[in-house]
């Protein structure tokens, strides 16, 4: 199992937001440093909490300060852009990167974004397969171009001039596009059923229960298949979870439930968007549990993996009992209030927990080839 990085990021409100971007940055930095195999950054226009407006812009900043960790937007929110926007930014930042680019895409993010960008009402799933379809074919045709659709038509036919190069949109480093994925954090999620339909990885959100990310890899098959797909191998099944780790149970439990803590900020803040959204239902720890009953309290302390790495590691091997097999386990960011507490559970992670996760599953599989 491979562990990667994912940021949303959640701040407190009241950090500067230049510190904020460095120690997202840092972070990364780190994460590289450690051998995390991704880097997952959102996207968000409208929140003095999720302060990162364009993960390639960020993620430009990185290129030349990392080594080996892949970039992955996690997601651009496809209905705020044009589809040629969107496909010549990232084909511009696939060559920058050299292919260490992951392309995620989705839907939309916050409500704030969608009221800001008035795409509250419309049909924002529709309009990020079209987009997909239409950036696809930008990436896989020569002009002119003479694109039709339901929410973008376009066309390069009158400036189109072979020998100046003229109407020509850029070309990604990977071929024939970079790999693409879709998150879900919904039971039984159509976003993870069309990955599957499209051969997308699929990310299952952090902040869900159990029982939500086991709904996701069934679906995700079923959307290959009805797509005339071979059965996919969840190796590309990715699964974020929040996790601290420290040197024993009690320092850990003492950290993540501290009140004033990163993580009970965390799912505070996200519980307070879900409430206003009237979506507790979907975020329920348990199945059948009472959504009117959901506190932040629960969401931390029945979501978070926490403890010494034995006791970590143990949690994400029952997590993989539970749930099935996947390939990457995403560990998610969380504010720096104690950097030196957060960096040294990042170091504990990729140093100590993930050597004993690897070990359990080699046995695993030495065992059933027998």
């Amino acid at each position: 199992m491979k562990v990667g990085y994912f940021m949303m990021p959640i701040h407190e409100v009241s950090k500067d937001y230049h510190q904020a971007l460095e120690e997202d940055m840092e972070s990364i930095i780190y994460a590289d440093e450690l051998g995390y195999s991704e880097a997952w950054v959102g996207e968000h226009y409208s929140s003095g909490a999720e302060q990162i407006t364009h993960p390639l812009i960020f993620h430009s900043n990185l290129i030349s300060r990392t080594k080996n960790i892949k970039l992955a937007t996690g997601v651009i929110c496809l209905p705020q852009y044009h589809p040629a926007l969107t496909a010549g930014q990232c084909a511009m930042f696939d060559h920058l990167s050299k292919g260490r680019f992951i392309m995620g895409v989705g839907p939309g993010g916050l409500p704030s974004d969608f009221e800001l960008f008035d795409t509250m009402e419309v049909d924002r799933n529709g309009m990020m397969q079209e987009a997909i379809s239409q950036i696809k074919e930008l990436w896989s045709t020569q002009p002119p171009y003479d694109i039709k659709g339901q929410h973008w038509s376009y066309k390069v036919t009158d400036w189109y001039d072979e020998r100046r190069q003229l109407g020509y949109v850029a070309q990604p480093f990977q071929k024939p596009h970079p790999p693409m994925a879709i998150s879900g954090m919904s039971p039984a999620s159509s976003s993870i059923k069309y990955a599957g339909s499209q051969g997308f990885m699929p990310v299952s959100a952090n902040f869900v229960g159990h029982w939500v990310a086991k709904s996701h890899w069934p679906k995700y098959v079923e959307g290959a298949r009805e797509a005339g797909l071979a059965d996919p191998d969840p190796e590309i099944w990715h699964v974020a979870k929040s996790i601290y780790v420290d040197d024993t149970d009690q320092k850990a439990e003492e950290v993540v439930k501290d009140s004033n803590g990163p993580f009970s900020y965390y799912y505070e803040y996200l519980h307070g968007l879900f409430e206003k959204a009237n979506m507790k239902a979907g975020f329920v720890v348990n199945k059948g549990d009472d959504p009117d009953n959901l506190k932040f309290e629960d969401m931390r302390d029945g979501l978070v993996f926490r403890g010494s790495p034995e006791t970590v590691a143990s949690q994400i091997l029952a997590l993989r009992q539970e749930i099935g097999h996947f390939g990457t386990l995403l560990y998610t960011a969380h504010d720096w209030v104690n950097k030196d507490k957060m960096r040294n559970s990042m170091k504990l992670m990729a140093e100590e927990v993930m050597p004993i996760v690897n070990a359990e599953i080699a046995k695993e599989t030495s065992t059933a080839a027998q």
